[in-house]
């Protein structure tokens, strides 16, 4: 089901290192991921159309079972390390010996050189505001005391360019909706899409990708489709990500806790309009917003529509 991992490598442009990796991008027309049903629609016309798909996947961490997330089942690897790398519970050190799915048992198996245990941890469970609503472990602020996060530049050109491209590229969103999307950005380039009826799960398989593949953080941005809330600032904090960017709106706690870590954090990412609400230092405002050209209805997606 995972793609192999990705082999990191540089190319130099002028002064500036770029990675380079091949690009991931969601499969519409994977029959695995969608379903066929028919339907009434308001006038008593039948209509036929896709459903996106909804199963459970349960995640191990050696011998311990650690949660059952609802997912579309695509990259059920990266979902798995993502996971665990943003409750804390895989360590920037630590070698996965093993990364496993069973798609007869529905089941991951993470397995690491260290020994593990996280039984008191498991104990403090809050649900999260995702759709699929989301389960996070332990203190939602662990490792987050004295976390500094790069001070990077962004460009406003390059919101923009990513905002085109994103609405543009092909996504079971647009096939099927009820879905969202979580892309991995680096200048203007999107890097990794990832998609999941949760926007937690979209963004968990980006972190397990990252973690995978040696991916650096530093100069990247995550674009998510969903709404900036303190679940999706924290895990952009934990993946060391300085920039978050959406279509949709914030939350009064994930702005506080976005200040607080100075990261850039900016919604409302439509056309030709963007708000910051913290981190504005980073951004450089390198092209008029008056020619940019207006958003069409087509190219308009926000998730889990």
């Amino acid at each position: 089901m995972a793609d192999s991992l990705v082999t990191v490598r540089s190319f130099y442009q002028g002064d500036v290192t770029h990675e380079r990796f091949s690009m991931i991008l969601p499969n519409p027309k994977d029959p695995t991921l969608t379903r066929a049903v028919q339907g009434t629609d308001h006038t008593g016309a039948v209509q036929n159309l896709r459903v996106v798909e909804e199963r459970p996947l349960t995640i191990y961490l050696n011998s311990q079972e650690i949660v059952t997330a609802m997912t579309i089942g695509d990259h059920p690897e990266y979902l798995a390390i993502g996971f665990l790398r943003n409750q804390m519970m895989l360590r920037d050190d630590d070698e996965i010996t093993v990364a496993e799915y069973d798609e007869e048992l529905q089941v991951v198996v993470v397995r690491t050189a260290r020994k593990t245990s996280y039984e008191e941890k498991m104990r403090k469970k809050t649900r999260t505001s995702g759709c699929a609503v989301g389960t996070v472990f332990g203190d939602m602020m662990e490792g987050l005391d004295g976390l500094t996060l790069p001070n990077a530049e962004l460009r406003s050109s390059w919101l923009y360019a990513l905002s085109h491209q994103i609405n543009t590229m092909p996504s079971l969103y647009l096939e099927a909706g009820a879905i969202h999307g979580t892309v991995l950005c680096q200048k203007d380039k999107p890097l990794i899409y990832m998609e999941d009826v949760g926007r937690h799960n979209a963004v968990d398989k980006v972190a397990g990708w990252m973690f995978q593949t040696g991916c650096t953080a530093s100069d990247k941005i995550l674009y998510t489709t969903g709404r900036l809330t303190s679940e999706m600032v924290i895990k952009t904090a934990h993946m060391g990500i300085p920039v978050l960017a959406s279509r949709s709106g914030f939350t009064a706690w994930g702005v506080e806790i976005a200040q607080q870590l100075n990261m850039t954090l900016i919604g409302r990412m439509r056309g030709k309009r963007f708000l910051c609400l913290s981190g504005q230092d980073r951004i450089v405002l390198d092209v008029d917003p008056e020619t940019i050209p207006d958003e069409s209805r087509a190219s308009r997606r926000s998730g889990a529509a």
